[in-house]
């Protein structure tokens, strides 16, 4: 239990560190928050990928390292609510609710491209 808590430690730092890159690289300029949407989706196909790769499933602790932590630690959905509710609070009610339609809906293709593999041939 120890060595899950600590991969997931440790992935969660590495994981945070990165969001705070993207978002330092990639500031809201116009108003809509691109550099969260972008990590959100990122992070979904990342997370629904990780299954699919050997050397993930041979190790479970890097499982965890990578999905609850690192990935975990980089997307972020309490941006996602406070920058719709701030689209909402500047009068932008209809962006706000394509943000949110909008990024779920982004991020469930995102999943569903990471998982085409998959699927059986006759349906790819």
């Amino acid at each position: 239990m120890r060595r899950e808590l600590a991969a997931v430690a440790a992935g969660g730092a590495v994981g945070a560190l990165a969001r705070w890159a993207v978002g330092a690289v990639a500031p809201t300029a116009d108003g809509f928050p691109w550099a969260t949407l972008a990590v959100n989706v990122v992070g979904c196909f990342l997370l629904a990928l990780l299954p699919t790769l050997l050397v993930v499933r041979r190790r479970p602790l890097l499982l965890v390292a990578l999905g609850p932590g690192l990935l975990g630690g980089f997307t972020t959905l309490s941006a996602y609510a406070e920058e719709a509710r701030g689209l909402v609070a500047d009068g932008r009610a209809g962006l706000a609710a394509a943000y949110v339609l909008g990024t779920l809906a982004a991020c469930l293709l995102a999943v569903a491209a990471a998982r085409l593999r998959d699927l059986p041939e006759d349906l790819r």
